[in-house]
């Protein structure tokens, strides 16, 4: 059986790094130009390079996006930074304009090409459309079913690539095309600067009483009425896997590299124990959907997989993040001869705290905090300072880049 591909968000050099180490097939990244992320790090051109090297040592993809929706200006330099790019290693570029596609088959005809959620795939006439054009791979519309996606991969050729998406935020806009940024903030969120409008809280104002604001009521309990719940399908990986697809796609560049990390070894860890026992997958499900909970997130969908969601979709009465857990630390070395580690601190910590040590491949451990000294070798109490460095024993072996978390206090 060939196994789907687990491709992973990388917003910059660390959260690439982070989601090879933690088990991603594949990863999927923006340079400065031409992407639909403009907030997230992105990758300089001797970053691309390097994330690639990465990335192709320990055996996993990279793919890099080209994906705005750009208008005549916005092609300027294209064909510069497509020449630029050419020697870097990528193995995909994800497009989502039909001029951007041609420009690049053009300068570069033996490149594989991935066509952007944003190209809005939701049939198999258009998806075996941009495969008679050259293309890879189809990254489908978020608002297809399970059924529709099997019809799409019925027919069209085995040689197309299918990728969904399975864990992250859901845009309110279909597929992602949203004018509200534009408007509301004067942002374009088809070039890579959305606002996330679609997050604030609303109120009506009637034109012939202004300054009177009106709650926005969809229910008795709030008012943020775009404000979409998280799609999470670690409990339904039989299901896509049937579907036929190739790729399960996280959401998440503007994410943490704890995120990253935390939700890509869920889904590893998921699927690597689906394809060896897929009864042991069943009975353990539970176990996955609590891990990726301790990444932040909001509620969880299953989004349009399984019907069109109404009202269960949406989130009525705030706009935040459910955050139980603080990444506190990040593992930079080990001694096997004392058991110190030297870690490197992401959030405060203090002795005596109980912390959860993550690393990818194994169950996570629990210990205390017994000591901590600092880069001078002195006894602490608290490690308070940004990405400050302190050593302390470990209950158990670690290696560089597991991660150190901790409940956060009621």
């Amino acid at each position: 059986m060939k196994k789907v591909e687990l491709l992973a968000p990388a917003g910059n050099l660390e959260k690439l790094k982070m989601a090879v180490i933690y088990g991603a097939d594949a990863v999927y990244f923006a340079g400065q130009r031409f992407g639909l992320r403009a907030g997230a790090g992105n990758f300089s051109t001797g970053e691309i390079e390097e994330g690639v090297k990465f990335a192709h040592s320990h055996g996993s993809k990279a793919y890099l996006t080209v994906n705005i929706i750009p208008h005549n200006e916005h092609l300027k330099g294209l064909d510069e930074y497509i020449k630029d790019i050419s020697e870097l290693g990528v193995d995909a570029l994800i497009v989502s304009d039909l001029g951007v596609f041609s420009i690049i088959r053009d300068i570069l005809p033996g490149m594989e090409v991935h066509i952007s959620t944003q190209a809005n795939n939701v049939n198999y006439a258009s998806a075996a459309f941009w495969h008679r054009l050259g293309a890879k791979r189809i990254i489908l519309a978020r608002e297809l079913s399970l059924q529709e996606i099997k019809e799409i991969r019925a027919s069209t050729p085995d040689s197309l690539d299918l990728e969904v998406f399975v864990h992250g935020a859901m845009c309110i806009s279909y597929s992602g095309r949203c004018l509200l940024s534009n408007y509301m903030a004067n942002r374009d969120s088809n070039l890579g600067d959305c606002a996330h409008p679609c997050r604030w809280k609303y109120h009506l104002v009637e034109e012939k009483r202004p300054g009177q604001y009106y709650p926005v009521f969809e229910d008795e309990s709030g008012t943020f009425i775009f404000n979409s719940k998280d799609l999470c399908m670690i409990e339904h990986l039989p299901e896509l896997i049937d579907s036929g697809v190739t790729s399960l796609k996280i959401e998440g560049r503007m994410k943490s590299a704890y995120y990253v990390a935390t939700v890509v070894k869920a889904y590893r860890d998921a699927l690597d124990t689906y394809y060896a026992d897929p009864e042991e997958y069943r009975r353990s499900a539970a176990k996955w959907l609590d891990e990726v909970c301790k990444a932040s997130h909001r509620e969880f969908t299953t989004g349009f997989f399984f019907s069109k969601p109404g009202a269960e979709g949406q989130i009525y009465d705030r706009s935040t993040y459910v955050r139980d857990y603080d990444f506190v630390g990040l593992v930079l070395d080990y001694d096997p001869a004392s058991g110190i580690a030297t870690i490197e601190q992401r959030n405060r910590m203090f002795t005596g705290d109980i912390v959860e040590v993550v690393g990818p491949g194994r169950d996570y451990f629990v210990q205390s905090i017994e000591a901590m000294r600092n880069d001078e070798g002195e006894p602490i109490d608290v490690a308070p300072h940004p990405q400050q460095v302190v050593t302390m024993p470990m209950k158990h072996p670690v290696k560089p880049f597991d991660m150190l978390r901790k409940p956060q206090e009621e």
